[in-house]
């Protein structure tokens, strides 16, 4: 607590020497323990017997209803100081005419002697529960204002003016709302008898009477009197006070069904809520609930706690968007802004990568992650296959890695439980062509395959082929199996997106596509579907599919080829023939199957995957950028570039933690990781040997994990540094001050092209220039850790 000086300096408030007049207050005399006692008790709340029987502690002006003679009222400075607060946004107490005339002990003349003895969401909007009360008759001058007798001799809290209305000379934020916020904070912690304090020195109150009545009656199931209320605070909308009046119908309907006053529930549905407009889908969910059998199926069908559970107090915050906040406070407020702040700086921070929930939150910093925590060391490399690798996918339990092949084989690998042990758990063969795409079931208990034309479904346990589907003309370029289990869906450049059942016995159109599907994505809510193609620009957008006229051996493309059926993921885009067609980016809304974006684009698009919210669609561009687009708002919202990908199809990914970070191969033989909202690039990974990095996946149950697969044949894991691989780094460090490591000489070598190869629970230093492990000549010899 402070007061001013002379020189108008906030100092600390003083105790003076204790009057020997007990009717004299000193100005600077602050409340002791023992005096607030004695202002409970000298003060009790104004509707307790005491209260009422002392009838000369109640001003004059407690009410207007009050008053008996109109004129009297007028001329009473303190009745023209309740005119000033008619305005139920006004928070400020006002300033005393008569600073003088200390005001006599009693209620407020704000009226908060009104509000009956009950609390308002745990507190009394009067008392502080510790014999702190509101009072708004405080003086504005320097000396005290007096809250109370006591027998120890009367206290006071000194008001505190301060010039302007913000919070600081160089600050934007408004004093009040600062303060009403502190009040509201230190209310709902427990701290009443400071923000009784608080009140009382800055002026300000948290809330008026009237919303603190307002919220009584929703606690209490008052409804008429709720009703009233809302109309007085403050809403002008019309539409808005009839939303806000039909939840608080619901609420009471529900409740009236649930106590089995059916007659009565039914008045409120007719002559209450179908006069407010509802939509007829809502209305009539709400009349079916008549027919529950009991509370409890109520309760199940509405979704609904009961009236004895949570639903007033979640009312009151669903009212909260209809009445000024200003009116209002919305609850926690203070809480929610500095969680709004910390998100704000973890979706700032472009290496985070670790959950919020377990991300430690200061308020004296601000939060800063450095790489630590990213998976940027080589730890295993998987050798498995004997040509090009094009497609790599987690299983959504993270323990599988399947990968697809140029040799025609897809292989299922599994990893140990502290990722380490990898082997080949299955691998699948039977492909008369290249395996160029794959997906798991949700369930990882079976695998889809495509090898040209063909769909091949895989049991991923025994590695036997179920079924084999040969419905598509053409390539064969994307599979996505949907996440409720109940199909999967096939795309290719025969312009047909299918739409199969479980078992592959049945089939349909799911969409008729105006392009060459390259590839398409599904979004995890199953809003939307994403693909990109082309198409030629002598058809028409809606041309009908025209059949393959020639198929390529191998996994690249002719010249005479846009892309080579059986290219799958390796196939090489318009390789030395003029652009002849244009390439599509198309969006489609699965509810109704109609487009929703269609638009034409320069260069050739390669992939597409979507966010985890759903939100944005990551598409990869040659010759060297990557497209985020936003899918709300049908627009593009960043642009990553950097990597290299004219002439292969190149496939990237969102990882990370809530998909913070956007990773890409590239056909210079490295991986690019960039931070997803800043566009900013974080690391350009060296491990791969020559030709394309096809494509990356992000562990979905290791944040710290992602793999990628390339033309040299193999599959390489990148993980997060662990404390046995920064004791590596710095043996490595002396290594190099001593030029050998295992007769390896190490002069020409840096630190960035030198990760770390993981065998079993011992980790060896992997020479990515070498492309083996430091000091041996690498055999070459296929497998993982063992």
């Amino acid at each position: 607590m402070t007061t001013r000086d002379s020189n108008s300096c906030l100092q600390p408030a003083t105790i003076p020497p204790p009057s020997t007049d007990p009717q004299r207050v000193h100005p600077g005399q602050t409340l002791s323990p023992d005096n607030a006692l004695a202002l409970e008790q000298s003060h009790p709340p104004s509707n307790s017997p005491l209260a009422l029987e002392s009838s000369s502690l109640v001003p004059a002006t407690r009410s207007r209803s009050l008053s008996t003679d109109p004129s009297s009222e007028i001329d009473h400075p303190r009745a023209r100081k309740r005119q000033r607060l008619d305005n139920p946004t006004q928070m400020r107490f006002p300033e005393s005419d008569q600073p003088s005339t200390p005001p006599a002990a009693g209620p407020s003349s704000r009226g908060l002697d009104g509000l009956a003895n009950s609390s308002t969401n745990g507190r009394t909007p009067l008392s502080n529960g510790h014999g702190f009360s509101s009072y708004n008759g405080l003086s504005n001058g320097t000396g005290g204002v007096p809250n109370g007798n006591s027998k120890h001799g009367k206290t006071s809290i000194t008001r505190v003016n301060l010039p302007g209305s913000s919070l600081y000379e160089d600050s934007n934020v408004d004093r009040e709302e600062f303060v009403r916020l502190v009040l509201q904070s230190l209310r709902d912690v427990g701290y009443t008898q400071a923000a009784a304090t608080l009140e009382a020195e800055s002026g300000y109150s948290m809330e008026s009477q009237e919303v603190a009545q307002f919220k009584q009656y929703i606690l209490d199931g008052s409804w008429s009197k709720a009703e009233d209320s809302l109309t007085r605070l403050g809403s002008r909308n019309e539409a808005k006070l009839w939303d806000a009046k039909f939840l608080i119908y619901r609420q009471k309907y529900l409740e009236l069904l649930e106590a089995e006053k059916t007659t009565a529930a039914l008045d409120v549905l007719r002559n209450e809520i179908s006069p407010l407009d509802v939509e007829s889908e809502e209305l009539h969910t709400l009349s079916s609930l008549i027919m529950c059998t009991n509370p409890d199926d109520l309760r199940q069908r509405a979704r609904w706690d009961g009236a004895v559970g949570t639903s007033r107090r979640q009312l009151l915050d669903d009212l909260h968007h209809y009445i000024p906040p200003s009116v209002m406070i919305p609850n926690r407020r203070f809480s929610t802004l500095i969680q709004q702040a910390h998100v704000h700086q973890l979706q700032r921070c472009i290496y985070h990568n670790i959950p919020a929930n377990a991300t430690p939150l200061s308020l004296y910093t601000d939060h800063q992650c450095d790489n630590s925590a990213f998976p940027r060391i080589n730890t295993t490399i998987l050798t498995g296959h004997a040509d090009e690798v094009w497609h790599i996918v987690w299983s959504h339990k993270g323990d599988f890695l399947a990968s697809a092949s140029k040799d025609r084989t897809a292989i299922i690998w599994r990893v140990g439980s502290e990722g380490t042990d990898w082997e080949a758990h299955q691998i699948l063969r039977e492909h008369p062509y290249p395996v160029g795409t794959l997906t798991w079931s949700p369930d990882d208990s079976m695998m889809l395959t495509s090898a040209d034309h063909i769909v091949k479904v895989w049991n991923t346990k025994t590695g036997q082929c179920l079924r084999t589907l040969t419905e598509h003309l053409e390539t064969v370029t994307t599979l996505h199996w949907l996440s409720d289990g109940s199909g999967f869906v096939s795309g290719g450049l025969d312009r047909k997106i299918i739409y199969w059942s479980a078992d592959g016995k049945t089939h349909e159109s799911l969409v008729i596509s105006p392009i060459r599907v390259i590839d398409f994505a599904i979004a995890p809510d199953f809003s939307r579907l994403v693909a990109v193609g082309l198409d030629s620009v002598d058809s028409k957008l809606f041309s009908p599919p025209t059949p393959s006229s020639t198929r390529g051996a191998g996994g690249r493309a002719t010249p005479s080829e846009p892309l080579n059926p059986g290219s799958g993921n390796g196939g090489q885009l318009n390789a030395g023939r003029p652009n002849s067609d244009t390439r599509w980016f198309i969006v489609y809304d699965l509810t109704t199957r109609q487009q929703e974006i269609a638009k034409s684009m320069e260069g050739d698009l390669t992939s597409v995957k979507i966010s985890p919210d759903s939100q944005y669609a990551l598409v990869n561009h040659s010759p060297d950028e990557i497209h985020m687009w936003d899918l709300n708002l049908g627009r593009l919202a960043r642009k990553y570039t950097g990597q290299k990908q004219g002439r292969h199809i190149i496939r990237s990914c969102f990882g990370g933690i809530d998909g913070n970070f956007v990773v890409s191969g590239s056909e210079d033989g490295k991986v690019y990781v960039w931070h997803r909202d800043t566009g900013a690039p974080l690391e350009i990974l060296s491990g791969h040997g020559e030709g394309s990095v096809n494509s990356v996946a992000w562990n979905p149950k290791n944040e710290r994990m992602f793999a990628s697969c390339s033309d040299d044949r193999t599959i390489r894991i990148w993980e997060a540094p662990s404390t046995d691989d920064a004791v590596a780094a710095t043996s490595l460090s002396q290594l190099h001050d001593h030029g050998s490591l295992y007769g390896h000489d190490l002069a020409g070598a840096s630190s960035s092209s030198l990760d770390y190869k993981g065998k079993g629970k011992i980790r060896q230093l992997w020479d990515s220039a070498t492309g083996s492990v430091a000091g041996d000549s690498g055999s070459g010899t296929p497998s993982t850790r063992t």
